[in-house]
């Protein structure tokens, strides 16, 4: 089974949030697979390859990780850190995309590498323009390691 390559893996437990993030992706072009988690403990289980995704390749990395950090079961912050923590997915660009204004939750996150901290837009159009201009640079531009 050939496992496709993922540009985006969004870890957002909220419906509406996961599909206007998805809506806005997909209506510039900019990704061509967006795999969606649920919460921090699917986030992890996806990322490393174990338990419902033990099929999964570890070494198939996303692109680019979408992650809220108020979220069920493990919260955001705490799956930064582990990815930060090991060498086999730390390189992975992370972009919290998040409702959380908390200055601790900021200082947090770029503490634990975080490349980019966006506020989600409360309304549509803005959430869309977010999403492309996010997209353009993270996907087109941006040069990764691997």
């Amino acid at each position: 089974m050939t496992e496709h390559i993922v540009d985006i893996l969004l870890v957002e437990d909220r419906l509406e949030d996961a599909e206007l993030a998805m809506m806005g992706l997909k209506k510039y072009n900019l990704i061509n697979t967006i795999d969606w988690v649920k919460d921090g403990e699917e986030a992890l289980e996806y990322i490393f390859a174990h338990g419902r995704y033990s099929h999964r390749q570890i070494d198939h990395k996303p692109k680019l990780i979408l992650l809220d950090i108020q979220m069920p079961k493990i919260d955001g912050l705490e799956v930064l850190r582990r990815i930060r923590d090991d060498d086999r997915v730390k390189h992975i660009p992370v972009i919290v995309l998040t409702t959380s204004k908390e200055e601790q939750d900021i200082i947090e996150a770029y503490k634990l590498h975080v490349n980019a901290y966006i506020l989600k837009p409360v309304e549509f159009g803005g959430f869309t323009e977010a999403m492309k201009t996010m997209g353009m640079f993270w996907i087109l531009l941006n040069q990764r390691p691997y």
